[in-house]
């Protein structure tokens, strides 16, 4: 039987915790300076997510998972959520790498923008909802 984690729209969502994800401590410095330093589109969306606002799921923010960290991490779903700003503009090779990481260890990941969380953020919320349902929806 599947554990159930949360309802969004009635619909049940079912866990998909990942255990024993790689955790490079010597990052633990830099993922609390970030958290401090507060990018504006993640705070913007951090105030739609924090304290369980959004649909009774946990959020981590700067969450470290082997050796990078990620914007933003549900541990109950193992899907990671980043937001792109300009620092990932040529970093195409370096993002699809450190994505094709993170899938190999069995996690998923929604992406969007800065622009779109400060200008489009209703619409960037309901895309997350259906992300979730899509991936992680009791069938």
């Amino acid at each position: 039987m599947e554990e159930i984690t949360a309802y969004i729209n009635q619909i049940p969502i079912k866990r998909n915790f990942v255990e024993n994800l790689p955790y490079n401590s010597k990052l633990k410095s830099r993922a609390r300076a970030l958290r401090k330093a507060g990018n504006y589109s993640e705070v913007v969306f951090w105030q739609q997510v924090h304290k369980n606002k959004f649909h009774s799921i946990d959020f981590d923010r700067q969450r470290i998972i082997g050796n990078f960290i990620v914007d933003f991490y549900i541990k109950t779903l193992g899907l990671i959520v980043e937001i792109d700003g300009e620092s990932h503009n040529d970093k195409e090779e370096y993002d699809d790498m450190r994505e094709e990481y993170f899938k190999s260890l069995g996690l998923k990941i929604f992406k969007t923008t800065n622009l779109r969380v400060l200008h489009d953020l209703d619409n960037v919320m309901k895309e997350l909802e259906n992300f979730i349902i899509e991936h992680f929806s009791i069938k």
